[in-house]
C-alpha cells in the first residue's frame, strides 16, 4: 500500500534547494538511461515508452507531486527511490 505523508510536497517555497533539485534531475535521467530499451512495449505508445517520463512519473505517483516541489528532507528517499527504481527495472 503506498502512503504519502502529509509533508512530502511543499508548493510555496519550501521545496529542494537548486543543488538538490539538479541532483535529482540527474538522477532521473541517470535512471532513465538505464531503464531505455528495457520497458515493456505499451499500446499507447507504438514508438516506444520514454524510460524519463517513466521515471518522473513513478516519482510524482509515490510523492505526490513533481521532483521539484518535493520536500528538502525528503532529498535521500528520492535518491533511494530512484535506485530502487533502477534495481527493480533496469
Amino acid at each position: 500500500m503506498l502512503v504519502i505523508g502529509l509533508f512530502d510536497c511543499y508548493p510555496r517555497g519550501k521545496n529542494l534547494d537548486k543543488i538538490n533539485k539538479e541532483r535529482i534531475w540527474r538522477l532521473i535521467q541517470s535512471t532513465g538511461d538505464e531503464l531505455f530499451g528495457k520497458l515493456p512495449e505499451h499500446p499507447n505508445h507504438p514508438k516506444g515508452r520514454n524510460p524519463y517520463a517513466h521515471v518522473a512519473l513513478k516519482v510524482k505517483d509515490r510523492f505526490g507531486c513533481s521532483y521539484k516541489d518535493i520536500a528538502d528532507e525528503k532529498y535521500q528517499e528520492v535518491v533511494d527511490f530512484l535506485y530502487l527504481i533502477q534495481t527493480e527495472e533496469g
